[in-house]
């Protein structure tokens, strides 16, 4: 095998495979890259078993062949070559010769034969959006699945699809960001559970132009992304999801209006006084025309008031600052409507269309009124 690639080309390529590669496993196999040029065109392949990434790589062939490479090593090798014409040369022994300008290395390589190539899906389902689109879905909703593993449909992002309408949703137990666009076309109903790993890996690849397209393609245990020139396949997380609309009311005692970027900069301002980890609440009073925020911490206190309009009810209640925070940052709107019920019960930020709806548990708090 003997391929020439520009650099830039191989740097980007190589990024991409890198995130569907294994970091522990006992299949040294699947700590490769496979590279493929045994047709009229080179891909790079890459899986974890659970994350499967192939990606089209310009270049030209002027041997074709196919051998998997330590990504690892591979990767750090092309980075650091000069920016100049890269050649990738293997022999009978798959011994792997990288060189580009006076820089020359050789790496040992496997057999393609045994590495697991990505699942071939047999679907008809494609639901096509932009990749900004898909991009801002995962943007304004992975901050809340959860971290750890102890439930794994909370590691994931529901993606639900009703008619013409296709609807994210994550949550971790103690909030849920939920975002729904109007789709050009109508499906078939479905309903998937992505992990996070997978959504966070793509968002990380798309070019998030408006004109970009991805198509979306379903299987029994597999969802696959198609763009530009990848495809990436990841498997689904089995599990019935926890029925949300059970959780979500319009019923309000209390609305409060609010510029988005004031109630955002005050919220940081207050977490100043709060050390990584502590679960100190911020204090929310509401009153007519004026909403006062106060933390108390053993680095101070603080207290501020920012000017707000109100139907219905006062009320105080207690919040995680971080909360607050990571929804508020993802809201693109310039005035927030905020849906408030008693201090036990969740809040509700979202807009007149619900396109997007953010439900924060309150914490408790001991009062300072």
């Amino acid at each position: 095998m003997k391929l020439v690639f520009d650099k830039a080309d191989l740097v980007k390529s190589v990024g991409i495979a890198m995130k569907a590669v294994s970091g522990k496993t006992t299949m040294p196999i699947l700590e490769c890259i496979l590279i493929d040029a045994s047709s009229n065109v080179i891909k790079f392949t890459s899986n974890d078993m659970e994350l499967g990434i192939e990606t089209i790589v310009t270049g030209m062939i002027l041997e074709r062949g196919i051998v998997a490479l330590d990504a690892k090593i591979f990767s750090e090798i092309v980075r650091k070559l000069p920016d100049n014409q890269v050649t990738i040369e293997t022999d009978e022994n798959l011994v792997t010769t990288i060189t580009c300008e006076k820089a020359k290395f050789n790496i040992p390589g496997q057999s393609g034969e045994d590495f697991s190539y990505l699942p071939i899906l047999e679907t008809s389902d494609c639901v096509s959006i932009s990749q900004f689109t898909l991009k801002e879905l995962i943007r304004q909703t992975i901050f809340s699945i959860a971290a750890n593993e102890n439930n794994k449909l909370m590691t994931g992002e529901l993606f639900e699809i009703k008619d013409n309408t296709l609807r994210v949703v994550s949550l971790d137990g103690h909030r849920i960001a939920i975002r729904r666009i109007e789709l050009k076309d109508s499906y078939p109903d479905r309903k998937v559970v992505v992990p996070g790993k997978t959504l966070n890996e793509i968002s990380k690849i798309l070019s998030g132009e408006m004109d970009d397209q991805i198509d979306i393609y379903f299987s029994e245990n597999h969802i696959m992304f198609k763009f530009d020139d990848t495809t990436v396949v990841s498997r689904l997380i089995d599990g019935e999801y926890f029925r949300i609309d059970q959780m979500l009311s319009s019923d309000y005692e209390t609305k409060v209006t609010i510029n988005k970027k004031e109630f955002l900069s005050c919220i940081d301002r207050a977490t100043l006084l709060v050390k990584e980890g502590d679960k100190k609440p911020i204090i929310i009073d509401i009153q007519d025309g004026a909403m006062e925020l106060q933390i108390n911490s053993a680095m101070g206190s603080m207290k501020e008031e920012i000017d707000i309009n109100k139907e219905g009810k006062d009320i105080m209640i207690g919040f995680n600052p971080k909360f607050l925070i990571d929804a508020l940052r993802v809201i693109d709107d310039e005035e927030i409507s905020i849906y408030l019920v008693n201090p036990k019960a969740p809040c509700f930020i979202r807009n007149e269309e619900e396109s997007y709806i953010y439900l924060i548990l309150p914490v408790n708090f001991n009062s300072v009124r």
